[in-house]
């Protein structure tokens, strides 16, 4: 139960509608959020803010969320049900690309990535929506055989509306060779200015002349001008042919009629089907204005438990929030928690906890916004709403909120304000229950304080007896010293800086708030006189009593700031902990691969090592050295031990070999092994050997053509620019040369094969983030190779992502000149032309 009726006015539940609608893209929507109610059923409530928060990630992470073409075609749909009747083209091309849309968005949820070690999919609740959906690919297909890019009806359609229209075009054409002929001779005898067009009157082609020269023109005349000055004339040698055009127009929209009147007939049976298709449609439009909704306010989506519960931390009003961010000021976060520890199905278990909170506190200071915010949060969650508190709340579900706040006088009915808050609670005292909110503003006001006081008083009673939850503001000092003697009822106030005199807005839990009405009226400037007397009439007493709430309400803020820094340090202390604990284990696996690696490189080491003694060996028996030789082979050979890292020098000591002397070879393949290094900025000449840069294969350059080269490559060929080749050692030609044949051969065919087919644009849509920069990487390689000067990589707009990840590379890569937007005719910042260099 929801009381008043008007509870959405109240706590403004209405403004939250509106702009739900505005953010729906169809009437299938905004019907949806018209439509949309408070539940009590958790089960129902969980799976549509599961719904919505499945479709805020969509909207944060997914770039290709179909949401074009949200059409409303139920009245057209509505229309086909009487047999004979048809759609028109632009009701049709509707349907066609609604149904796309359709077909886009279920492919979109029931075949979803799997998350990085899931085996389900993304969107869960969502898959489940669209599972059984009804798609009709098929009658999409046969539309597009109808139906042009444009919505009109192809030539194509049938042969008999291709032939009439064939005739319509030689007609017209005819018709416009005679006007032309006819115009020119009125023009050349002067019966017509020489800026004459033919115009068209009535659809019928007409040549304008003026009134005196009419009768020169043989002819019909259709119109003439509003002055009187023109007449329009179609001559007689073309009125045949007119009448011809409208006959082949009047045949054509027959023709037309009947092709939609008998693909409607094909459709009409499939109405029910396709009407469930809307309704998808209609609940998807409105999920995504929910989820837009969410993200706009920073809602999250909390737990939800099957009680009835408060534990809310950082709870914030969507309206106030939206509000204060046009003005660029900060919202005060609300922490409330009500319930903790108390059942309410079956028996009670542990200590009651607190679910009644008396507010008190200064007037302005914040109780009312308290309340509606408690009021809107809670109907907005079980209307299916996300709402903007941390993750970590949870939120109960409670059968019945009533409320009672603001002035309900009714002249109309004749109660006064009193009156009126007196049947607000006569309504809740008989039909509040354990499942039941009551939100309660300035709870026993509006009469004598003293009996005002009282029946409040027993009325807590009564809810507290019940065991209902509530939020209650007052001022009675009778009230907050029931909560103290009463369990399940607890005090809060509304904090208050009486050295600024300004309100906190902060809600404070445990202890009764001063509502610092002599502060205020001093603050004001009422005359200290009254103020004395004042305080004189209340007695002393109740002046000591406030002052004492002002000074816990003072201590307790002092040591909740003290709390609130402990805990900061506490939490940084522990982020500190597992940074250096997560940086030591890091640091321990580096160790640990460190050394594995170096035993492996180690060991790599030796069995070179063995390897270059066992091959000296052989060529010192082989060339039956002598002594001298075997001499200089043993220094080099300490001299090359001395030179190993020690786990090599033991292994060698582990594996001895019988040496004589080292082989010249060694020293020999060092000078080759440097010969082959690459001269770095040496100016390249004809008959220099040079490679590309990043490449191993050596050419010979047989042509400087100012900033390019020709250089060849064993049997191929190449233009190369200059700045891209490297000059290097004529060994490194001699062993390309030395390679068989076959290899330089099929290198030439596959590079003359990468050129011919090579294309001057890669299309990186619709591919994920590492797809598009591995293409990326490859495409501007073989740009490279291919010595292509210009190229355009087309990544789309859409959220940018892939835009980015290009450009990123492009700031990088080796071999790039410049790189830019297209120009917006050919695409603009969805198209990125890179120059290479």
């Amino acid at each position: 139960m929801i009381y008043p009726q008007n509870y959405e006015q109240k706590i403004a539940f209405d403004n939250i509608r509106q702009l739900l609608a505005a953010r729906c893209l169809s009437p299938l929507g905004t019907e949806k959020v018209e439509e949309m109610a408070f539940s009590a059923e958790p089960k129902a409530i969980r799976t549509l803010l599961h719904q919505t928060s499945e479709m805020t990630q969509v909207l944060r992470d997914a770039d290709a969320f179909p949401s074009d073409n949200f059409f409303d075609v139920r009245e057209a749909l509505k229309k086909i049900r009487v047999d004979g009747t048809y759609l028109l083209e632009n009701e049709l091309f509707d349907i066609k690309r609604s149904l796309d849309t359709i077909n886009a968005i279920v492919k979109f949820f029931t075949t979803p990535l799997p998350p990085e070690g899931g085996k389900g999919g993304y969107f869960p609740h969502l898959q489940a929506l669209a599972a059984d959906v009804p798609v009709f690919p098929d009658l999409c297909r046969q539309i597009e055989r109808i139906l042009d890019a444009f919505g009109h009806v192809k030539d194509s359609a049938s042969p008999e509306l291709g032939e009439i229209r064939r005739q319509l075009a030689q007609t017209a054409n005819s018709i416009s060779k005679t006007l032309n002929s006819i115009l020119r001779s009125a023009q050349a005898e002067g019966l017509v200015e020489k800026d004459v067009a033919p115009t068209m009157r009535d659809g019928r082609l007409v040549i304008p002349i003026s009134p005196a020269f009419k009768r020169k023109l043989r002819g019909i005349v259709h119109d003439e001008s509003a002055t009187g000055k023109t007449v329009f004339i179609e001559p007689a040698e073309v009125v045949e042919a007119n009448n011809k055009i409208r006959e082949l127009e009047s045949e054509e929209r027959r023709e037309i009629i009947r092709l939609l009147t008998q693909f409607t007939d094909k459709i009409r049976p499939l109405t029910p089907e396709i009407r469930e298709s809307y309704q998808f449609l209609a609940q998807i439009d409105f999920i995504r204005a929910k989820a837009l909704f969410a993200l706009s306010i920073d809602a999250t989506l909390p737990t939800v438990e099957n009680q009835p519960l408060i534990d809310w931390i950082h709870a914030i009003h969507p309206l106030l929030l939206l509000s204060h961010r046009k003005q660029g000021k900060p919202v005060v976060p609300l922490d409330l928690e009500l319930g903790k520890g108390y059942k309410v199905e079956g028996e009670r278990y542990g200590v009651e906890g607190e679910r009644l909170l008396i507010i008190s506190g200064p007037n302005a200071g914040g109780k009312s916004v308290l309340l509606k915010t408690v009021g809107l949060l809670q109907y907005m969650l079980q209307s299916g709403l996300l709402i903007p508190v941390d993750e970590r709340s949870k939120v109960g579900i409670f059968k019945d909120i009533f409320l009672d706040i603001g002035d309900e006088q009714s002249i109309e009915n004749d109660l006064s304000t009193y009156s009126s808050h007196l049947t607000n609670m006569k309504v809740m005292v008989k039909n509040v229950s354990a499942h039941s909110l009551l939100l309660i503003d300035e709870f026993g006001g509006g009469t004598e304080p003293q009996i005002g006081g009282a029946i409040a008083e027993a009325l807590l009673h009564r809810f507290n007896d019940k065991g209902s939850f509530g939020i209650i503001t007052t001022h009675y000092q009778n009230l907050k010293s029931f909560a103290e003697n009463h369990a399940g009822v607890v005090n809060g106030a509304m904090l208050y800086d009486r050295h600024e005199m300004q309100p906190l807005f902060r809600l404070s839990i445990g202890n009764p708030g001063s509502s610092f009405a002599i502060e205020i009226a001093r603050k004001i400037g009422l005359p200290e006189d009254v103020i004395a007397e004042a305080s004189d009439i209340v007695g002393q007493d109740y002046v000591a009593m406030d002052k004492y709430l002002q000074d816990i309400v003072r201590d307790k803020r002092y040591w909740e700031n003290k709390r609130q820094k402990i805990h900061q340090q506490e939490k940084h202390l522990e982020e500190l902990t597992e940074r250096y604990t997560a940086k030591f284990d890091k640091v321990e696996t580096q160790r640990k691969e460190i050394i594995a690696q170096a035993q492996a490189e180690a060991e790599k080491l030796l069995a070179e090592a063995n390897a270059t003694i066992e091959k000296t060996i052989r060529e010192i028996k082989e060339a039956q050295a002598e002594k001298e030789r075997t001499k200089a082979a043993r220094q080099e050979l300490t001299k090359f031990k001395q030179s190993l890292p020690q786990p090599v020098i033991a292994g060698l000591t582990r594996n001895p070999l019988p040496i004589k002397h080292l082989s010249q070879g060694i020293a020999g393949q060092a000078r080759n092994d440097n010969a082959d290094s690459v001269v770095r900025n040496a100016p390249i000449a004809i008959g220099d050997t040079v490679r590309i840069r990043g490449q191993q294969t050596a050419g010979e350059v047989l042509e400087i053509q100012g900033k390019n080269a020709v250089v060849a490559f064993g049997a191929l060929k190449t233009t190369s620019k200059i700045s891209q080749l490297e000059k290097t050692s004529r060994n490194r030609l001699k062993k390309e040369a030395s390679r068989p044949q076959i290899i330089l051969a099929n290198s030439a065919d596959t590079l003359s094969a990468k050129k011919q087919n090579f294309s001057m644009e890669l299309d990186l849509r619709g591919m994920r983030a590492d797809e598009a920069l591995q293409a990326l990487m490859y495409y501007l390689d073989d740009a490279i190779q291919c010595n292509v000067g210009r190229v355009r990589i087309l990544h789309g707009t859409g959220t940018g992502a892939l835009r980015q990840i290009t450009r990123d590379y492009l700031h990088t890569a080796s071999g790039i000149a410049n790189y830019q937007d297209e120009h917006v005719e050919f695409g603009g910042a969805g198209v990125t032309v890179v120059e290479l260099a």
